[in-house]
């Protein structure tokens, strides 16, 4: 039985609604052409995009789910706020999520695979699978104990509803439809093709045991996550492209807001994977060379 079987012929769940909540998302994308276009609409929308991604692999990617540096308890609230307003559910769960992907990676368990379970499923499928749909909160221990991070959890679509309407009552329907309904779609994507892509396109600078794989392309619609192989290989570094040629635009923003204090103790990673890194990439280069003549 397929995963689109199996979801269809079970009963009604809260997985069930957030698939007809996200397919009705997507239909939202006809607005486009019942408002007036103007290149400002379009520039809230690559803005509104970039805010929440940030917010997305900076918080709740590199913050709350590997701890690659630290910050005071309401830079973290609000890391936990924006997060939530890219509509990826809360903190807890998104991390424990994660969490639960490095423990398993490519492995039978890890729903994120696309190595064991094709690349739908890799991609979005499993984000409505009902036994993703709790958090585990054994996963994060260190999270559970602040009370405003698990009423965020609890009320993740606060944050997301807040959002729309502030765009909608300040902007009018052109500004909700560019500002969220649009910006919304390409971050769902934005941040799943790291599940996905990420795991079949690219190529493999360190030996991780999984299918992770380095993409530029990927890095620079992300902000930097598309590194993926090098996240795999040192999960706690803050940033992600360990070298001045992979552009890692959350970890720029990151060392600018260490200058002001806001966050502190970024986690980097050490010499001797770097050396060995590049070690590798000069073999790499070297046997292509190689192949082309």
């Amino acid at each position: 039985m397929s995963v689109l079987q199996h979801f269809f012929m079970t009963k009604v769940t809260i997985q069930k609604i957030d698939f007809f909540y996200f397919c009705l998302l997507h239909l939202t994308l006809l607005l486009v052409f019942a408002v007036p276009f103007h290149w400002a609409w379009v520039a809230l929308c690559v803005g509104s995009y970039f805010v929440r991604m940030w917010a997305i692999t900076a918080g709740y990617h590199r913050y709350f789910s590997h701890k690659a540096y630290k910050t005071n308890r309401i830079f973290q609230f609000l890391l936990a706020w924006l997060g939530a307003t890219a509509g990826q559910k809360g903190p807890l769960w998104w991390a424990s999520r994660h969490r639960h992907h490095h423990k398993y990676s490519d492995e039978p368990q890890d729903v994120h695979s696309p190595k064991q379970h094709g690349l739908f499923q890799s991609h979005v499928g499993w984000v409505f699978r009902e036994d993703t749909a709790d958090t585990d909160e054994k996963l994060i221990p260190d999270l559970v104990k602040f009370p405003e991070l698990r009423f965020i959890d609890r009320h993740s679509l606060l944050p997301t509803i807040t959002y729309a309407l502030v765009l909608y009552m300040s902007l009018g329907l052109a500004g909700l439809t560019w500002g969220y309904f649009v910006s919304t779609i390409f971050l769902y994507h934005g941040t799943y093709v790291i599940n996905s892509l990420c795991h079949v396109w690219g190529k493999k600078r360190f030996v991780t045991g999984d299918t992770s794989r380095n993409n530029f392309w990927l890095a620079l619609i992300t902000l930097g996550e598309g590194w993926h192989n090098n996240h795999h290989h040192y999960q706690h570094s803050a940033r992600q492209g360990f070298y001045w040629w992979e552009i890692d635009i959350s970890y720029y923003i990151l060392r600018m807001l260490s200058w002001v204090r806001l966050v502190r103790q970024l986690k980097l990673p050490p010499k001797d994977i770097l050396e060995a890194g590049r070690r590798r990439t000069v073999s790499i280069s070297a046997a292509s060379a190689s192949a082309s003549y």
